[in-house]
């Protein structure tokens, strides 16, 4: 961004669930001197609004997400777009459209990965050309798991001095459900898009080669892992986060930075207690029933009317209860073994989604010059966008990472 601009982040979507909180964490955590920030959104009403709330000085900026040149005029203003105003397929293209015109990075917290692979498909070249960083996934969906998996090659790689065969990661969380998350979920059902999420490598560039994809297939079944010590099942969310984890090793080896020849990423469910083994086949089979029911729109519809509207979410009390821990282990390619952890208090979907989305925002605006790469651009991952420059800001922030018990030190 060689002309500077009137706002270091604008924060479209502000209205929303989860744009409420992104406001509230800037107006919580941010300098104002150090950072201009605004909050942007297709109603001013519901903007001016969410400024009451905040009780401090903002500036509001609207633009409706089909009103192209309202929103070409917000992305020329501001150097990074934080976005969390989803269905991202319906409302996400002009958004993503003028940042890469504008010379605009972006990030969102989207896990719809059909659209992500049409931005792939659009964007990509032009947007890598010019140094420009999208990147989508920002929030629970997928920072621990490709962030994590990212820090802990690299510690091998730097530490032990031998490149990653494989890499496992698993997950415990308790947190509540919001709105906006269902509806890209109705969205992805509706349009049939779902279908594709089958594609164990939809979101790796076209001309890398799918080794071992025998061995990267979702997991199907519960089963006991011995190198964990702990019975695991099907993580419901694995169908998202493995194939980003799997284009930032694409796109690694793209770059002569390689994780390692042939390397593989699964993730899990973690089970824990005296009935371990039927927790585990309690998920597995809970999974799959909704999965099922979710291909019966008859059986969607029903079950949408129990569930938070878009602008709703859980309360307060049971965001700030919930928390999430990512447990990694890490094979190198002579049989050594590397653990990680990364583990945050708050609801995994809005708390630390918040957190990690304003996070990866401020890291393209404060420290663009430390970023891995410094000129570059394209659709990309938190992983190959953002590095160790996010994970020192969730430390930071008050995120727990560890690899092999030791802290990672800025």
């Amino acid at each position: 961004m060689t002309n500077p601009r009137p706002y270091h982040v604008v924060l479209y979507g502000a209205s929303g669930f989860t744009g409420q909180q992104t406001a509230q964490y800037f107006a919580d955590r941010v300098d104002r001197e150090q950072v201009r920030w605004a909050i942007a959104g297709r109603n001013r009403q519901k903007l001016e609004r969410v400024k009451q709330t905040l009780a401090i000085p903002v500036d509001i900026l609207v633009a409706d997400s089909q009103d192209q040149e309202g929103l070409d005029a917000i992305a020329e203003q501001t150097q990074v777009i934080l976005n969390t105003a989803g269905p991202f397929a319906l409302y996400g293209d002009g958004i993503v459209d003028a940042c890469v015109r504008k010379q605009t990075h972006y990030v969102d917290i989207t896990g719809e990965t059909p659209w992500v692979k049409s931005l792939i498909q659009r964007y990509h070249a032009k947007a890598a050309a010019e140094g420009t960083r999208i990147i989508p996934f920002c929030g629970f969906d997928s920072v621990p798991s490709d962030l994590g998996t990212y820090l802990l090659v690299r510690y091998m790689q730097q530490e032990l001095g031998v490149s990653c065969r494989q890499v496992k990661a698993y997950f415990q969380a308790s947190g509540g459900l919001n709105g906006g998350t269902l509806a890209s979920v109705t969205h992805l059902i509706k349009s049939g898009q779902s279908s594709q999420m089958a594609d164990l490598f939809l979101l790796n560039p076209e001309d890398t080669t799918q080794r071992l994809s025998q061995h990267c297939q979702d997991p199907q079944w519960p089963q006991y892992d011995s190198d964990l010590g702990a019975w695991i099942a099907p993580f419901f969310m694995g169908p998202v986060n493995t194939r980003v984890v799997r284009r930032s090793s694409a796109l690694y080896d793209q770059w002569q930075d390689s994780y390692g020849s042939n390397f593989v990423y699964q993730e899990y469910v973690k089970a824990e207690g005296p009935w371990a083994s039927l927790v585990a086949v309690g998920i597995t089979l809970g999974t799959g029933l909704l999965g099922l029911a979710l291909s019966q729109s008859w059986v969607w519809s029903v079950l949408q009317s129990r569930f938070p509207r878009p602008g709703e979410g859980p309360s307060a009390q049971v965001m700030d209860e919930g928390w999430f821990r990512c447990e990694l282990l890490g094979v190198a390619e002579d049989g050594r073994i590397v653990h990680g952890l990364i583990q945050n208090q708050g609801d995994p979907g809005n708390r630390s989604t918040v957190k990690f989305l304003c996070e990866s925002a401020l890291c393209l605006a404060l420290q663009a010059e430390q970023l891995p790469g410094q000129h570059r651009g394209g659709v990309l991952t938190p992983a190959t966008g953002l590095g160790d420059v996010l994970a020192h800001r969730l430390q930071q922030a008050g995120t727990i990472i560890q690899l092999s018990s030791h802290n990672i030190e800025n």
